[in-house]
């Protein structure tokens, strides 16, 4: 086993030929300042490979048995999964409180009215289950409301989380009281520190690996609502403009997209007119 002393480092030719992979098949941005975050959180497979240096780990990554059994892997190293229950809390109140109530009624009279519900880049499930949460209110209040919710994200890390959908004490913090008490169960086990999101949740959520970068998000349908927040700020225009009109296309006319505090959308230049900061809706 390699000491601290004698860990590899990366070579700034390696970093450029991982960071422009990331940014063609990712869209994620590689600036040089990244080289030592790229460094650290690849040293893991180095070890767990047995390999002595990023270069020889950049000859395997590329090769054509790396891109079948490394890749996934490698992916989930690289890419960021910051995300929180409830996060941005005043969207929530916001889609309880304006957009449910306006797609609701803009609906055609039927029994149940359903609502499609897209978390993009959804990570460890937070986000999702956080909408579940929102939406079985509501639709305890309206009797006649139905939804699912799909959560997709790049990393099959972060989806193994959200299916598995346990979450530590710290985790939860920003759920509500009363909903903890309804939506989350506590371990049977009072010295683990763990809850587990309840089964009438999990049931509304379906879980799927999707990159952004694909020219087409074949297994995604028409949506309500689409929650893609906090995901913009790692690509550049041109990439951001080319998701956009992705997602946009998978949303309904009428239909709202949430957007995340430090991302603002040109709105001229899309289908879309500006509700308030960071939440938008299409028009057309």
């Amino acid at each position: 086993m390699m000491s601290f002393l004698s860990q590899p480092s990366l070579a700034m030719a390696d970093f450029r030929r991982l960071g422009d992979y990331i940014h063609a098949e990712l869209g994620i941005k590689m600036p040089d300042a990244k080289r030592g975050m790229v460094e650290s959180r690849l040293r893991k497979r180095l070890s767990v490979l047995n390999i002595s240096s990023y270069e020889e780990y950049c000859a395997y990554l590329f090769s054509s048995r790396g891109q079948r059994d490394e890749l996934p892997f490698f992916i989930n190293q690289v890419t960021t999964n910051k995300t929180d229950f409830f996060r941005e809390s005043k969207q929530f109140v916001f889609l309880e409180k304006k957009a449910l109530p306006e797609l609701v009624a803009g609906m055609p009279t039927c029994d149940p009215k359903k609502l499609s519900i897209w978390s993009a880049a959804c990570s460890r499930g937070h986000e999702p289950y956080s909408l579940a949460m929102v939406l079985s209110e509501y639709a305890e209040q309206q009797k006649n409301i139905d939804f699912r919710i799909l959560g997709t994200d790049i990393s099959t890390d972060v989806l193994n989380v959200a299916q598995k959908a346990v979450y530590t004490h710290e985790e939860i913090e920003p759920v509500p009281m009363a909903l903890r008490k309804k939506y989350l169960l506590r371990s049977k086990d009072r010295r683990k520190n763990m809850v587990r999101i309840a089964p009438q949740l999990r049931s509304k959520v379906r879980l799927l690996r999707l990159n952004l970068m694909n020219k087409r998000y074949t297994a995604v349908e028409q949506m309500d609502i689409i929650f893609c927040r906090n995901v913009m700020i790692y690509f550049e225009k041109d990439t951001q403009h080319q998701i956009l009109h992705r997602l946009l296309s998978h949303l309904k006319p009428g239909g709202f997209l949430f957007m995340g505090h430090s991302e603002v959308i040109q709105h001229t230049e899309f289908p879309l007119r500006s509700i308030q900061t960071t939440i938008y809706q299409k028009v057309g």
